[in-house]
């Protein structure tokens, strides 16, 4: 699932801001004109030497600064438009579209935590026009977003949504940001008006299942996801969600179909070619599954399921210093689940290893057994450490 389209939005939004700059008044009319038509004639390298000799023959002045900023920032250099703007702000704070334009270099620049100030101060102290405060609304929803501040990202995005309640993306993203804070009844009350614009949004119908596998509402997570496969079926990770949720229900055939289709739209997806693997080892194929773990661990080592299957397999065949190697390796990647443990004690029993057959199996009594995965893991490995926040 892919927030791209509203990334664009933001960016479309930072752009149009991005020109709106005040001349200083203090300037010298002459060069400071001369310096703005050799920039509305495209002739930027012209207009930035203008702009400097504007700046030596007066160093107090905001304005060569500010337009050396824009200039930068025109060609996406926004780490050296940041300084530009600073100087500029510390000679003339009060430059209309200073501050912001130092914000939108930040954002751009991945600098987000430090554009965040220059947003929250424009809305603290130069009260926006309405058309300004929905864009550094949806400006600070989004860097709280980027920074993975899912819950205070959440009412920005709101606040964005309830004045532009017809945007699509908005609420998507706020979806996102409900989910990702583990707020599934906002996800679900979020889907249902998205409903309402988008009655065929397979991202919607992904996060709804997502937010009912949460709420372990199994049967209804599977429905969503074959509605989001009904409504694009090259949606990324679609196929291999609702794989995954028919995997955990022991359906191990009609899983595995989806896992081949995910890897139709996607020949390289480590995770759904792992239980595609796994499923055709529930059905007694561990021939064809061991080939396809191999070309999952070669795109992704840090699969643990695909390790502890191919020790299974590696040991079917004899293969025992491989077995255990594997083993080893989902141990470290997974040191508390209790499965990884159980394959190690059997491992060792099977090899005469009686004592470290013992100790493996007294670490599985003394786990307490974990929570399944869900699909909101599955599919968002790099969230898990944020959505608690």
């Amino acid at each position: 699932m892919r927030l791209e389209s509203c990334l664009k939005l933001t960016m479309m939004l930072a752009t149009a801001a991005v020109h709106c700059l005040g001349q200083s008044a203090s300037g010298t009319a002459e060069q400071s004109q001369a310096a703005l038509e050799l920039e509305q004639q495209g002739k930027n390298a012209e207009a930035e030497a203008l702009w400097r000799l504007f700046m030596k023959d007066h160093p107090l002045n905001a304005e060569p600064y500010a337009r050396l900023g824009l200039l930068k920032a025109r060609r996406e250099h926004y780490r050296e438009a940041v300084p530009l703007y600073r100087r500029a702000l510390a000679l003339e704070p009060d430059m209309p579209g200073l501050r912001l334009n130092l914000g939108l270099a930040l954002f751009k620049g991945a600098e987000l935590k430090q554009a965040l100030v220059e947003f929250k101060s424009l809305v603290r102290h130069q009260p926006p026009s309405p058309s300004d405060a929905q864009r550094l609304t949806i400006l600070i929803g989004m860097a709280h977003y980027g920074l993975g501040d899912y819950l205070e990202a959440r009412p920005y995005l709101m606040e964005a949504v309830s004045r532009d309640p017809q945007n699509l993306q908005l609420r998507l993203a706020l979806a996102h940001s409900c989910l990702w804070s583990r707020n599934y009844q906002c996800v679900l009350d979020v889907y249902q008006q998205i409903l309402t614009l988008n009655a065929e949004s397979a991202e919607a119908d992904m996060l709804a299942g997502e937010a009912l596998d949460e709420l372990k509402n199994f049967g209804g997570a599977i429905e969503q996801f074959r509605a989001a496969v009904k409504a694009d079926p090259r949606e990324p990770d679609v196929h291999f969600g609702l794989g995954y949720l028919l995997w955990t229900q022991r359906q191990y055939p009609e899983a595995a179909s989806e896992f081949q289709a995910e890897l139709a739209n996607e020949p390289t997806h480590a995770q759904a070619l792992t239980y595609l693997a796994d499923s055709l080892m529930q059905q007694d194929h561990s021939d064809a599954a061991l080939p396809l773990l191999e070309k999952a661990l070669k795109h992704d080592a840090g699969i643990e399921l695909a390790h502890l299957d191919l020790g299974t397999l590696y040991g079917d065949v004899g293969r025992r210093d491989d077995s255990l190697r594997e083993f080893k390796i989902a141990e470290k990647l997974s040191p508390n689940d209790i499965n990884v443990h159980w394959h190690l004690g059997r491992f060792y029993q099977a090899t005469g290893r009686k004592d470290a057959a013992q100790a493996e199996f007294e670490k599985t009594r003394s786990l307490q057994k974990a929570d399944d995965e869900t699909i909101f893991r599955k599919l968002h490995p790099t969230k898990e450490s944020t959505a608690a926040k």
